[in-house]
C-alpha cells in the first residue's frame, strides 16, 4: 500500500442535536478555545503528512468554504464535495470518491468525523500502514477503525475488538469487550466501489465487511469527545 496522502472530513450533517447553535453555524465550525473543531483536524492532518483534504458539505456549506478556503493557510490542498442534502456517511464518501481517488491512482484514504475533538495522532496511524494487517490469510483489510472506551452517551458500545479484528458480534464463548467507533478510519476504495450513489449509512457497509473478516482496528484511550450536544461543547470549552 502506498503512502496515504488524502483524507476526508465528514462535515455535511445538519447537527440537529446541537441546535440552536447549528441553526446559524455548521457543526464543524463550532469553536473550542477560539478555534473551529475542523481546524484542529486540519492542523493534525498537515503534521501527519496529508496533502489533500476533501470536505463534504450540505447545510451552511458556504461557511466552510469561506472559512477554510483552498487550505493553503493549513499547508493543505482542500477540495469540497457538495451535497444538495446530506447523503449520510457512506453516501457522502461514495459521492466524493472521484476526489478521493482521482484517476484511480490512490486506493486508500483516511476519513474523520468533523464533529469530534481528539488528540489522536494521525501521523502514528498512517506510519503503521494498518491495512497491511492480514485478514483470513492473505486477504487485506478493507477498513481499519479506531475504537475508544465507551462514553456515557454510548455505554453499550458499537463493535467488538478481537485480535486486531473488529466484529459486530462474537460467540458467547469468547471474552471480548465492546467499544465505541471513534469516527476515525482508513478505508480502501474497494469497500465502496460497488455501491450505488445515494443516501447510505456507513454502519451497514462496515458490518457486511466485518462478517467477511475484512475490518481491522485498534483501541485509542487518549482524549476523544463526540461533540453531540451543546452541553458537551460547553464542558470541553
Amino acid at each position: 500500500m502506498k503512502q496515504i496522502n488524502t483524507a476526508m472530513i465528514l462535515a455535511a450533517g445538519r447537527g440537529e442535536r446541537m441546535r440552536p447553535l447549528t441553526d446559524i453555524t455548521p457543526k464543524p465550525l463550532l469553536e473550542v478555545k477560539g478555534k473551529a473543531l475542523i481546524e484542529y483536524h486540519l492542523e493534525r492532518l498537515a503534521v501527519a503528512g496529508i496533502e489533500r483534504v476533501v470536505i463534504n458539505h450540505a447545510w451552511l456549506g458556504e461557511q466552510l468554504i469561506q472559512r477554510l478556503g483552498d487550505g493553503s493557510q493549513y499547508n493543505l490542498d482542500i477540495l469540497y464535495s457538495e451535497e444538495e442534502a446530506a447523503l449520510e456517511t457512506a453516501g457522502g464518501i461514495i459521492h466524493a470518491l472521484p476526489l478521493l481517488c482521482p484517476n484511480h491512482k490512490e486506493s486508500h484514504f483516511l476519513v474523520i468525523n468533523g464533529d469530534i475533538f481528539t488528540d489522536f495522532s494521525f501521523a502514528d496511524m498512517l506510519a503503521s500502514n494498518p491495512l497491511k494487517i492480514a485478514c483470513q490469510g492473505n486477504t487485506l483489510s478493507l477498513a481499519h477503525l479506531i475504537l475508544v472506551p465507551n462514553p456515557p452517551h454510548n455505554i453499550n458500545g458499537d463493535f467488538y475488538l478481537q485480535d486486531q479484528h473488529i466484529l459486530k458480534q462474537v460467540p458467547e464463548s469468547i471474552n471480548a469487550t465492546k467499544y465505541t467507533f471513534s469516527g476515525i478510519g482508513i478505508y480502501s476504495s474497494a469497500l465502496f466501489n460497488h455501491l450505488p450513489q445515494g443516501n447510505l449509512r456507513l454502519a451497514p457497509v462496515l458490518i457486511d465487511a466485518m462478517a467477511k473478516g475484512r475490518v481491522t482496528g485498534a483501541l485509542y484511550e487518549g482524549t476523544w469527545i463526540d461533540i453531540g450536544t451543546p452541553q458537551r461543547l460547553a464542558q470541553l470549552n
